[in-house]
C-alpha cells in the first residue's frame, strides 16, 4: 500500500500540472475544516447563509440599520455576519449594548480604519475614528477642554441667540411663501459650529474662493457610503469604476486645500497677536477660537500636535456637531407636523411660559434661561431622538481581544455595530415603539442621554467613545426649536400630501426630502 502511494506522489511530480488544483482542493479542505472544527470549540452567534467571497453583503441595502434590523427578526438580535471574509458582529438588544459600551468597554473600544476615514482624516488621526490609545485620549481631552466643556459650552450663549435671532428674522422676511427649513437649519448649525472654531462664519464661495460647507455636505455622505475594497481587497476595481475613488480624492483634495487656508489665516494672526502680547509684557496665551488653541499647541510643542491632527481634529468638529445638530431638528420638526395636538401642546407649553415671565434686553423671546423650565419640550426632543437617532448605528467599534457578549464568542478584530434604531423602535422594550409619544419622557431624569445605566436608550452611544458635544448639540437643538414654535405657526404647503418619511444615505441619517414649509408668525 505504501509503495503504491509513492508511486502516486511520483505521477504527480511527472505532471506538474497537477499540483495546482490539487493544492487548491488541499487549502480549500483545510480552511474548511478548521472553519467547522473552531465554530465546534466556540460559540458563534446565529449567521445568516452566506455567499463565496462576498459573504452577507448582498443582504444589506441603502439603509444598513433598517437591513440589520430585518435580518435580526430572522436570526435573532446578537447576530454575526460576514462582509467578504471581515466578521461583523451586530448587537440590537439593551444587555448586549451594556456590555459593549460599559461592562466591556475597554475591549470594544477601538475603531476599524477605513479607505473613506482614513483619507478624509489624515490616516484616522482624529478623534472621532482614530485607534484607542494615548493620542486619542489626548486629542478627545484637547477638543473638551477647549471647545465642549460645560464652561466653554456656556460660553458660546451669545454665539448661539445671535444665529437662532438671525433664522427668526430669515423666517419673518419669507412672508408665509413656502421656505426649505431643512437648509435653513443646516446652515445655521453650520454657522455656529464656524464661529466656535474660526471665530467668524465662512460662506458660499468665501474670501478665499471655496465652498467648505458644501465640502462638509459631501463628506458626510461619503462617509455612509460602502466601500467594497474594506471587505474584499482585490475588488477595489468596483469603486473606482462606479467612480468613487475619484469623487473621493476631488472632495478631499479640496477640503484640505480649503483647511490650508484657514489655518494659514489663523496662525498669521497668532503670530501677530502673540508679538504684540511679547511687546506689551502680557501673558502668552492669546488664542481666541478653537483653531487657534490647536494651533497654539501645535506651535509650542510640534511633537504634540502635526498639522494633520489639526485638520483632521476641525473636521471631526463639522462632522459631528453641525450634522448631528441640524439632523436632530429636522426629525423633530418633522414629527411635530405629523401630530399636530403634539405641536399644540409644545407650543401652549413655550407660549404660555412666555406669556407669564418678563423679558429683559434679550434678542430672542426664548432664551436659554428659560430652557429649564420647558419640561415638555425636552420631552419632544428626547422623543424625536428616540426614534431618529442622528447616527442609528453609532459610530461602529472593533474587538481589541477576543471576547463573550451573552455567551457568544467574539474574535479579536471583528466589526461591531450597535443597532440604536432598532432597540430603540423594539416592542420588548418600548410600549408602541412606532409612536410618536413625548409624555414617555416627561419625568426628565429618566433616559439619560449617556446611558449610565438602561441601554435601551442610547442615541448618543456610551463608555469612552461616547460623543463629547452632546452638551453642545443640546442646547443650540432646545433653543431653536423653542423659538421656532413660539414664534411661528407652521404648516405643509397645499400641494403637498402627506410628510415624506424617506431616511437619506449617510453616516448621520436625515431626510432624503428637504422640508419645504409655511412659516406664519405667530400674532
Amino acid at each position: 500500500m505504501f509503495n503504491l502511494f509513492l508511486q502516486f506522489l511520483q505521477q504527480l511530480f511527472l505532471y506538474p500540472f497537477t499540483l495546482l488544483p490539487l493544492s487548491l482542493f488541499v487549502l480549500v479542505l483545510y480552511k474548511t475544516l478548521s472553519a467547522n472544527s473552531s465554530n465546534v470549540r466556540k460559540n458563534r452567534p446565529p449567521s445568516p447563509p452566506r455567499l463565496p467571497i462576498i459573504g452577507n453583503l448582498h443582504l444589506i441595502g441603502e439603509l444598513p440599520h433598517q437591513s440589520f434590523a430585518s435580518l435580526s427578526q430572522k436570526y435573532g438580535k446578537i447576530m454575526l455576519l460576514h462582509f467578504g471574509r471581515k466578521p461583523i458582529f451586530v448587537a440590537s438588544t439593551p444587555e448586549a449594548a451594556r456590555e459593549i459600551l460599559k461592562t466591556q468597554d475597554l475591549t470594544f473600544c477601538n475603531r476599524p480604519e477605513s479607505r473613506v476615514t482614513s483619507r478624509f482624516f489624515n490616516g484616522c488621526k482624529d478623534v472621532g475614528f482614530s485607534p484607542y490609545g494615548e493620542q486619542w485620549r489626548m486629542m478627545k481631552g484637547l477638543c473638551i477642554t477647549q471647545l465642549l466643556s460645560n464652561k466653554k459650552v456656556q460660553s458660546y450663549r451669545k454665539m448661539r441667540e445671535e444665529e437662532v435671532a438671525l433664522v427668526v428674522e430669515e423666517l419673518k422676511r419669507s412672508n408665509s411663501s413656502v421656505i426649505n427649513l431643512s437648509e435653513i437649519i443646516n446652515t445655521q448649525t453650520y454657522d455656529l459650529i464656524c464661529r466656535a472654531t474660526f471665530g467668524r462664519k465662512y460662506g458660499y464661495n468665501d474670501e478665499g474662493g471655496f465652498n467648505f460647507k458644501e465640502l462638509m455636505d459631501e463628506t458626510m455622505i461619503l462617509l455612509g457610503i460602502f466601500t467594497v475594497a474594506d471587505y474584499i481587497p482585490w475588488l477595489g476595481l468596483i469603486d473606482r469604476v462606479k467612480g468613487l475613488d475619484r469623487r473621493m480624492e476631488r472632495v478631499a483634495e479640496e477640503l484640505d486645500e480649503s483647511l490650508d487656508k484657514v489655518m494659514q489665516e489663523h496662525q498669521n494672526r497668532l503670530i501677530a497677536k502673540k508679538k504684540i502680547s511679547s511687546e506689551s509684557g502680557q501673558g502668552k496665551n492669546v488664542a481666541e477660537n478653537f483653531v487657534e488653541y490647536l494651533l497654539e499647541d501645535h506651535m509650542e510643542d510640534k511633537n504634540a500636535l502635526t498639522m494633520d491632527d489639526v485638520k483632521a481634529i476641525i473636521l471631526d468638529v463639522f462632522a459631528a456637531g453641525a450634522d448631528t445638530t441640524y439632523t436632530l431638528l429636522e426629525w423633530t420638526m418633522t414629527e411635530l407636523l405629523r401630530h399636530p395636538k403634539v405641536m399644540k401642546e409644545l407650543q401652549q407649553e413655550v407660549r404660555n411660559f412666555i406669556a407669564g415671565s418678563k423679558k429683559g434686553d434679550s434678542m430672542l423671546m426664548v432664551n436659554e434661561d428659560d430652557l429649564e423650565k420647558l419640561t415638555y419640550l425636552k420631552a419632544v426632543i428626547k422623543e424625536s431622538l428616540r426614534l431618529h437617532p442622528p447616527a442609528p448605528l453609532l459610530v461602529f467599534r472593533q474587538t481589541l481581544q477576543d471576547a463573550k457578549i451573552n455567551g457568544f464568542d467574539i474574535n479579536a478584530g471583528t466589526h461591531v455595530y450597535i443597532n440604536a434604531w432598532a432597540i430603540h423602535r423594539d416592542p420588548t422594550y418600548w410600549e408602541e415603539p412606532l409612536d410618536f409619544r413625548p409624555e414617555r419622557f416627561l419625568n426628565t431624569s429618566l433616559f439619560p442621554f449617556k446611558g449610565q445605566d438602561d441601554f435601551k436608550y442610547i442615541p448618543f452611544g456610551g463608555g469612552r467613545r461616547i460623543c463629547p458635544g452632546i452638551s453642545f448639540a443640546m442646547v443650540n437643538a432646545e433653543l431653536m426649536l423653542a423659538n421656532l414654535v413660539y414664534e411661528f405657526d407652521w404648516k405643509m404647503p397645499s400641494e403637498c400630501g402627506e410628510l415624506d418619511m424617506t431616511e437619506s444615505v449617510g453616516i448621520t441619517v436625515h431626510k432624503r426630502d428637504p422640508l419645504m414649509l409655511i412659516a406664519s408668525p405667530y400674532a
